[in-house]
């Protein structure tokens, strides 16, 4: 953590400034180990680098941490919606440590950031760096290994903030903590450390339906969100009736296994979606099939079982264990919400928003770029 970045942390219920630094361990300009603490005693960790605002049962034991620094323990309280978002971390917290240098070999990056082109409604990639460069300050939610962290704050002249629940958020400070423009806090979304409308642009891209709550994270971000700002979210769309039966079969097995053994679970799915890819086959429907979701028209033979039936990603750009990274990041989180178009375009009316494109980049899921009222 930058000293500088400070001056920007609100977390609810308390005032802006109200925060005082306290450093025990720097090097390179970053607060390594340290404490944010506030007049009235709470107080938040800095560890390896960044500042946690967790708390209850999300924030890991600082009992060691309190003691060696002279600070009052915390208490420890789950409800039930914290516990479950517990697991949910577990998940994404081993994914992160995991996959560390995911999206920054080039084959991953000519293929991410067409994808994230395409979610934008976008031609080139350099119209994605051209919409970035001129922001004042960005938040991405849930950046896991920061590829995309990285390449915003490469690519605009303000400031760039990453906040993620999970470890993740200890990856993407190892990959971006050279960059001046860049912090990382480790916090939940829907409490994020920010005082309202601190954001020009926000960006959740494939995080919102692992909360307890999408609609509630979309309110939740959306108040972090200035006037005329604009606001990036992609969610699970809900599948078809035999993708969901397999989804929800497959989950309710594998959300139980240990990440490890999880990993093994897939590696099932990963060879079924290789070897289908590898056949190159197209088969053409006359007829659409409305009852199952499934369209008219050509369809590759891997694609059509994928979007349709259960997932077995594969992609060439990819080596073995981060395509079966991706099997494994679909089934093994506890949330893991599915929506309709519909659905979400209700939450954005109920917000008052008017200007918003849906951009479908893919059949999976739904992305959405809106634009807060000026006024």
């Amino acid at each position: 953590m930058r000293p500088e970045a400070l001056a920007l942390f609100q977390p609810d219920g308390m005032k802006a400034g109200e925060l005082e630094l306290r450093s025990f361990a720097s090097a390179d300009d970053h607060v390594l180990e340290g404490a944010l603490v506030a007049g009235d005693g709470r107080w938040f960790p800095i560890l390896e680098g960044v500042p946690s605002f967790l708390t209850g049962i999300l924030q890991r034991d600082l009992s060691e941490f309190a003691r060696r620094h002279d600070l009052p323990l915390k208490a420890t309280t789950a409800g039930l919606a914290a516990a479950e978002q517990a697991k949910t971390n577990e998940t994404f917290s081993d994914k992160w440590r995991r996959f560390k240098n995911y999206g920054f070999d080039d084959a991953h990056k000519e293929f991410l950031f067409d994808w994230y082109r395409k979610k934008f409604g976008f031609q080139t990639v350099e119209e994605l760096k051209a919409f970035y460069k001129s922001r004042r300050r960005i938040l991405e939610c849930g950046p896991g290994s920061g590829f995309n962290t990285r390449f915003m704050a490469e690519n605009t002249e303000g400031e760039v903030f990453a906040l993620d629940i999970s470890d993740a958020a200890f990856t993407t400070f190892g990959n971006t903590k050279g960059l001046p423009n860049c912090s990382v806090v480790q916090a939940d979304l829907m409490a994020a450390p920010f005082a309202d409308e601190s954001f020009d642009f926000i960006i959740a891209d494939g995080v919102l339906h692992h909360t307890p709550d999408t609609r509630a994270a979309v309110e939740a971000l959306y108040r972090k969100l200035a006037p005329g700002g604009q606001f990036f979210f992609y969610v699970y769309r809900k599948m078809g009736a035999a993708r969901q039966f397999c989804d929800a079969h497959i989950r309710e097995h594998f959300t139980k296994l240990s990440p490890e053994d999880c990993y093994a679970a897939c590696e099932g799915l990963t060879d079924l979606g290789r070897a289908l890819s590898k056949l190159a086959a197209t088969i053409t429907l006359e007829k659409p099939i409305p009852v199952l979701g499934i369209p008219a028209g050509t369809h590759d033979v891997q694609r059509l079982i994928y979007y349709n039936f259960v997932k077995c990603f594969w992609n060439e750009a990819f080596d073995y264990e981060t395509n079966n990274m991706v099997n494994f990041d679909w089934y093994h989180p506890h949330n893991a919400w599915q929506h309709t178009g519909e659905e979400v375009e209700s939450w954005l009316k109920g917000l008052g928003v008017k200007t918003f494109t849906f951009n479908d980049a893919n059949p999976n899921g739904i992305s959405v770029l809106l634009t807060k009222p000026a006024g």
